[in-house]
């Protein structure tokens, strides 16, 4: 499910025997979304790592989303509490097989599962990385019910996102 104001790009692939090439930034996508963007974040991660489910409100950040290595399944749910699409989420897969780019504007929390041997997600985000105005969703909420492919045996996430507030908390004292 695409949520308002998120975003799917599909870049022009040039493929033939050597590769491929392809432009995943670029001044049209500058120009659709009107963001300057402050930084690029690189993650790697392992098959059955789960991150997130994070937001950042202090300075909000926007993400720009794109797997170089591997693929993922990117959740995200909109916690802007006037939105039409308030506490809903969607996920999209993101591959280096599929090049798509996911546009995530403020207000959303966001989080992925690594579905291959080794994973790598590169963001570029809207404003610079702020540790005092940021928080989490635990990603097993059960009133958002995000449907985690990877058996709960083999789930790799932090202790940190594990301890996340539930979403029924975030709602008490909205950030967005």
């Amino acid at each position: 499910m695409i949520l308002e104001g998120v975003k799917i790009f599909e870049p022009i692939v040039h493929e033939d025997q050597r590769g491929c090439f392809f432009e995943p930034f670029s001044k049209k996508i500058y120009e659709d979304l009107k963001e300057d963007f402050y930084q690029d974040n690189h993650s790697y991660s392992k098959r059955h790592v789960i991150r997130g489910l994070h937001y950042q409100w202090d300075k909000p950040m926007g993400k720009l989303i794109r797997v170089v290595t591997g693929s993922i399944i990117d959740y995200y749910v909109d916690i802007r509490k006037d939105s039409a699409t308030y506490g809903k989420w969607g996920s999209i897969l993101l591959s280096d097989a599929n090049k798509k780019i996911l546009w995530l504007p403020p207000g959303f929390a966001h989080g992925f599962e690594s579905l291959g041997d080794e994973n790598i997600v590169l963001y570029k985000c809207t404003s610079f990385y702020n540790s005092k105005g940021e928080s989490g969703i635990n990603p097993f909420d059960k009133e958002l019910s995000i449907p985690w492919l990877t058996p709960k045996h083999k789930r790799v996430l932090s202790k940190k996102d594990l301890n996340s507030k539930s979403f029924s908390e975030y709602k008490k004292r909205p950030k967005f």
